[in-house]
């Protein structure tokens, strides 16, 4: 029972006086001169002492009276009646307990009603043989009791005054303290302090540049700062291993930056180039900065980052440091204050970045696991983030310590454009003129598309494109052998690696050997293949390499998995290449040294072998490279398919420029049969080559150089092409001088994505007597996005009625033409002040009546045309300065 519902029984006023019995009266002042200095409960009770005025018969006597007082009342009583004798003895004996405590009243009143009634139950006998009912009631008795009791001694006059002495002591011995503290201890804190300033501005120093490896280029920067370049990537997963690759975007997924925000322990795996060392550094400097973090990283305040690089940790076989150890050994020039390390951890400050599990050899990684258990079982509050590339520890290496498992995404299409964006802001001035052409590239150039997927590709291509003046390999073939020279060498040899796998392979014999994984998958119409079988692959290769052969094969082939930056395993048992585009590029290179020209030719209808057919006459000799063209043409010949021999021709055309080399015969050829075709000379012409796919693009010509109809042919097959390298060949013809050119542009929104459309093409259409036609929901919004107003403007009836009123008041055209019109209602409200001079109409059913009574309010209306099987009413109210035109038929 609680104090509150033992005084609905008891009346405070009845009960207060009572209860004030138990205590003596007071004596004026604060009492400080008394021999005995603090007031003593014993001291303030009635029934001890020389003076008392009660006995512990007349606490008993009380204790019964308090007890009736409670049993009486309406409800259910609050004990058993034959225990009443028992309760009223055991509550006397808690009361005359006040007497035995030794505290004083301030004391008393700092512990509060419950805790003095636990002790004055602790300091009485404990009651024997009562029931549950009763011990409570006894319990809530007490405490109700201990709250009037201390609400005594809170009015008695001395205790005010005694309070304030007794807080101004507390207040005099806590400032001795501090002051011994500060004056045994005021040098340690001092250092700390001052030395953590000099390391996060180390940190912030030696961090605050990104690096990119394995790129020589004479024009490009090797560094840039951080904080213009980086990319915020996305990571997938949650508490365990992540899915395959393929579909990592169905996860759910977080900013990688802010993994640990969510997470205090995160093992994060990611490929080669993908982006982990370079979070590392982000997160570093987000730590150190002293004033304005990025965005989202203000739970990094306070943080002290140790950096922790396990190729430098262990390069010389070296054992893992301890903390005092952390900076030293990874390469921080300042000493700190002994014990600081541990001191920052102990406090659960510290951001523990071990980057590269996968860089140290397998056999040390179990060594590694239980370095970090240890760390971890030492300091708690800490955050911790581990780093690996996919396959070098298995799923659930360190899910008993805790850790949610989260795997780096592929770039996304706008987070490489946002990359190149910041690559050039960060390369300087100088590079900003070859920004757009670049992201224009990306757009129509698959392979390159396919490359960039995350950052390290993606610095690479820009580096690559700016080095060569704004101009990419047409052939790929230069672009593929600096990302191979990269990857497979270059990368590890200049961070300094050595050889985490044991293994010492330069780039050829690797190429040779992982060429042979492609050219089986390609071959067999695959892109995957089991472990065991890409594992026999090698093995049966290694013999053949000399540089390779002094290894054991399945070393070698653990090597090439887990170092290369080629190879992954999208699950346990299973092998692929990290971009198709890379097998592609290896599966030609083997075709062309085994000169399987059959092969090549028999897959050249094939739409999955057109990056191999190019890329092998860009692997291919002078005279191979001939022979390849030469049987792509007598392919073409042989069949009869129409779209297959167009196919066939212009796989020839656009693999021209993959070659090095090439016969001024064989190319005069192949550019006479591709100029049968290119450019289309009908729509049926255009709708055909359309057929062929995105290889078309590249063969259509410049609006420079042909004539309207050309142009006009050749923009009708490209808008039957719907990719993003369509829309950029189309922007090319935005200020055409020829009407049809434009009005095929306009006709040929609706193949592509309403919004991309409408800014790459509609916005910068020259409106020259051009009608700007709309067609649906999706097209009205985006000119009314746009704020265009075209002054002709053709609307059909999927759009709605509410968006053809909004565009029709931006707009206020001067002619207008509505399809589809099913009645009076269908007619959009005009003003009277609209300056449209020329309606259109055009009703499709027969069982619509037009009324055009209302048109007669335009002032400036002068000719309306009304076509379709419809009626139509209200001709004779019109003024005569307006010309009706109605045709039964629906022409334009």
């Amino acid at each position: 029972m609680e104090p509150a519902l033992i005084g609905t029984r008891l009346a405070s006023a009845a009960i207060g006086p009572l209860l004030k019995k138990l205590l003596a009266s007071e004596v004026p002042g604060a009492g400080l001169v008394r021999k005995d200095a603090e007031v003593r409960l014993s001291g303030l009770v009635s029934f001890r002492g020389e003076k008392r005025t009660l006995t512990e018969k007349d606490v008993r006597k009380l204790a019964a009276t308090l007890v009736e007082r409670s049993r009486q009342g309406a409800g259910e009583p609050p004990f058993p009646a034959d225990e009443t004798e028992a309760v009223t003895d055991a509550l006397a004996a808690n009361l005359l307990a006040l007497g035995d405590l030794d505290m004083d009243d301030v004391q008393a009143v700092r512990l509060g009603h419950r805790d003095l009634a636990r002790r004055l139950r602790a300091a009485a006998p404990a009651p024997d043989g009562l029931s549950t009912d009763s011990v409570l009631y006894l319990e809530t008795m007490t405490e109700w009791a201990c709250l009037h009791i201390l609400e005594f001694f809170t009015r008695r006059s001395t205790f005010i005054a005694r309070s304030l002495v007794e807080q101004t002591r507390a207040q005099a011995e806590l400032l001795a303290g501090v002051d011994a503290v500060l004056t045994r201890l005021p040098a340690a804190e001092s250092r700390d302090a001052a030395f953590e300033r000099r390391y996060l501005a180390h940190l912030a120093k030696k961090h605050g540049r990104l690096t990119i490896y394995g790129v020589d280029l004479h024009h490009s920067p090797d560094e840039w700062p951080l904080d213009m370049a980086y990319l915020s990537l996305e990571a997938t997963g949650g508490e365990g291993a992540p899915e395959a690759p393929g579909r990592q975007r169905e996860q759910a997924s977080v900013r990688a930056d802010l993994a640990l925000a969510r997470h205090e322990r995160v093992l994060l795996r990611g490929l080669a180039g993908s982006g982990k060392t370079t979070l590392v550094q982000w997160l570093t400097v987000s730590a150190a900065a002293t004033e304005d973090r990025p965005e989202g990283m203000a739970y990094l305040r306070g943080r002290v980052p140790f950096v922790l690089p396990l190729r430098a940790l262990t390069r010389h076989g070296e054992r893992l440091p301890s903390p005092d150890r952390f900076l030293s050994a990874a390469g921080c020039p300042l000493t700190p204050p002994d014990g600081w390390t541990d001191r920052v951890l102990a406090a659960g400050r510290g951001l523990v970045l071990v980057d590269g599990i996968d860089e140290i050899p397998e056999a040390e990684r179990g060594r590694a696991r239980d370095w970090l258990r240890d760390l971890l079982g030492a300091y708690e509050g800490n955050r911790w983030l581990v780093t690996s590339r996919p396959t070098a520890v298995r799923d659930d290496w360190l899910a008993p310590e805790g850790f949610a498992e989260l795997a780096l995404a592929p770039m996304a299409r706008t987070e490489v454009t946002t990359f190149v964006r910041r690559w050039h802001k960060a390369a300087g001035p100088d590079a900003a003129v070859y920004e757009q052409p670049l992201l224009d590239a990306l757009r129509t150039a698959e392979h390159v598309a396919q490359l960039a997927t995350n950052p390290l590709m993606c610095g690479l291509i820009c580096a690559l494109h700016r080095d060569r003046r704004g101009f990419l390999p047409r052939g790929r073939k230069a672009l593929y052998e600096a990302a191979l020279s990269m990857l497979l060498s270059r990368r590890d040899r200049e961070r300094d690696m050595g050889a985490p796998t044991g293994l010492v392979l330069d780039e050829a014999p690797q190429i040779q050997l992982i060429q042979r994984l492609a050219y089986w998958l390609t071959l067999n119409g695959r892109t995957q293949l089991d472990r065991a079988h890409a594992a026999s692959i090698v093995t049966e290769a290694v013999p053949a390499v000399p540089d390779a052969s002094a290894y054991p094969p399945d070393r070698v082939f653990t090597h090439l998995l887990h170092r290369s930056g080629l190879l992954r395993e999208p699950t346990a048992d299973t092998v692929e290449f990290v971009h198709r585009t890379f097998q592609d590029h290896l599966a030609a290179k083997a075709l062309v040294d085994h000169w399987d020209i059959g092969v090549l030719v028999r897959h050249a209808a094939d739409d999955q072998w057109e990056d191999v057919i190019r890329m092998a006459v860009g692997h291919a000799r002078p005279r191979e490279c001939a022979e390849i063209l030469r049987e792509l043409l007598s392919a073409a010949d042989a069949t009869e398919d129409r779209r297959t021999r167009l196919r066939l021709t212009l796989l020839a055309a656009t693999a021209l420029d993959h070659a090095t080399e090439l016969s001024p015969e064989v190319r005069g050829e192949v550019l006479r049969r591709t100029g049968e075709v290119i450019p289309p000379r009908s729509f049926e012409e255009a709708r055909q080559l359309a057929q062929v796919g995105p290889l078309v693009l590249e063969l259509l010509g410049a609006p420079e150089e042909l004539t309207d109809e050309e142009a006009v042919h050749s923009v009708t097959t490209a808008s039957h092409v719907t990719t993003d390298a369509a829309l950029l060949y189309l922007a090319r013809f935005v200020r055409h001088p020829s009407l049809e050119v434009r009005s095929q542009l306009m006709w040929s929104w609706f193949r592509f994505d309403p919004r991309s459309y409408a800014e790459e093409i509609v916005a910068r259409l020259d409106p020259s007597d051009l009608i700007f036609t709309v067609g649906g929901d999706e097209q009205a919004a985006e000119l009314v996005r746009l704020g265009l107003t075209p002054l002709r403007l053709s609307i059909d009836s999927p759009v709605s009625e509410d968006l053809k009123a909004r565009l029709l008041s931006l707009c206020d055209p001067v002619r207008l033409q509505l399809k589809q019109v099913g009645g009076v209602a269908k007619l959009p409200p005009l003003p009277p002040s609209s300056r449209l001079s020329r309606l259109e109409l055009f009703q499709f059913n027969p069982a619509t009546t037009l009324d055009l009574a209302p048109l007669s309010a335009l002032a400036h209306l002068k000719r309306v045309g009304v076509y379709g099987p419809g009626s139509v009413i209200g001709v004779e109210s019109l003024p005569p300065r307006i010309h009706v035109d109605i045709r039964r038929s629906s022409i334009l």
